[in-house]
């Protein structure tokens, strides 16, 4: 897989622009970007206003967040039939089940820390590690050590050192404290990308980096009662597509960044599509 080469720009949250205050606005103007944007935005805008969303929101939001889970999960090497995971109730066994289980409690705990994540989005990303980590180790909760390996098998990249990953984490997270004009999905695309790129933590770093995308979606307004499950997109769409789009945004360039939020916005259109069939399924009483 492609590194960041002597050509390509720096990624935003690595970016010391004495010009502008706003680096993420900037990625909005990339060719093609307003276009997924806007697309993102007529496909949400549809299914909140599926008429069933008036009576049965709180029942989409919970089918949203666990198909949503199934297709993160199955991003991190746990591909399992929705029905499966229904049917389970136990998610301690093997490694595939453990990634499961990992999946269902970040989905179940994203929502509750929107009101941290523009204050204090390092506090979040921790506590998201020690939510699917689910264990007590002193390498849990916290960016990891120079030395220490990472357990991310299926994302090849090479990994920045410790020193490095501490620097962008902190950029990270002054952008978003910041605040930005840019719109929701490519400040969601720019945490998901970053995060894969950055692989703060020790294990379970893509499963964190969804769930940090998912509460940008909630927490910036598009996607407020969390029906849109971009999860679901990026499984449907294959490891492969999402590994060549995560090449672009490592590259820097903006070719590669445009790829990168078209790839997630795909994804977002795929995760309403899931939905409005979940809200046709419930409108006709078979689900």
């Amino acid at each position: 897989m492609s590194t960041t080469g002597a050509t390509a720009d720096p990624p935003p949250s690595s970016r010391k622009s004495s010009n502008s205050g706003d680096p993420l606005a900037a990625l909005g103007s990339l060719p093609g970007v307003a276009e997924s944007v806007e697309s993102v935005r007529k496909a949400v805008d549809r299914v909140y206003g599926h008429r069933i969303m008036r009576r049965r929101s709180t029942e989409i939001t919970a089918e949203a967040a666990l198909r949503g889970a199934r297709g993160s999960a199955a991003l991190s090497g746990a591909d399992w039939a929705l029905e499966e995971v229904r049917r389970r109730t136990d998610f301690s066994g093997d490694a595939e089940a453990r990634v499961m289980g990992a999946a269902l409690r970040l989905s179940a705990e994203a929502g509750q820390l929107l009101s941290i994540w523009r204050q204090s989005p390092l506090r979040v990303l921790a506590r998201l590690h020690l939510v699917a980590a689910a264990s007590s180790g002193d390498e849990v909760g916290r960016p990891r050590l120079a030395g220490e390996a990472v357990d991310e098998p299926l994302i090849e990249l090479p990994l920045p050192d410790a020193g490095e990953v501490s620097g962008r984490l902190e950029g990270l997270a002054d952008l978003i404290i910041a605040g930005t004009s840019a719109p929701a999905l490519v400040t969601a695309a720019v945490v998901h990308g970053e995060l894969l790129a950055l692989r703060p933590f020790v294990s379970h770093n893509g499963l964190v980096a969804r769930a940090a995308e998912r509460i940008v979606l909630i927490g910036s307004g598009l996607d407020p009662k969390a029906i849109c499950p971009a999860e679901v997109g990026y499984a449907e769409l294959g490891r492969a597509s999402y590994l060549a789009a995560l090449d672009g945004y490592v590259s820097g360039t903006p070719e590669g960044m445009a790829a990168w939020i078209a790839h997630c916005g795909r994804a977002v259109e795929l995760g309403v599509r899931e939905s409005t069939a979940v809200c046709e399924a419930l409108q006709r009483g078979a689900a």
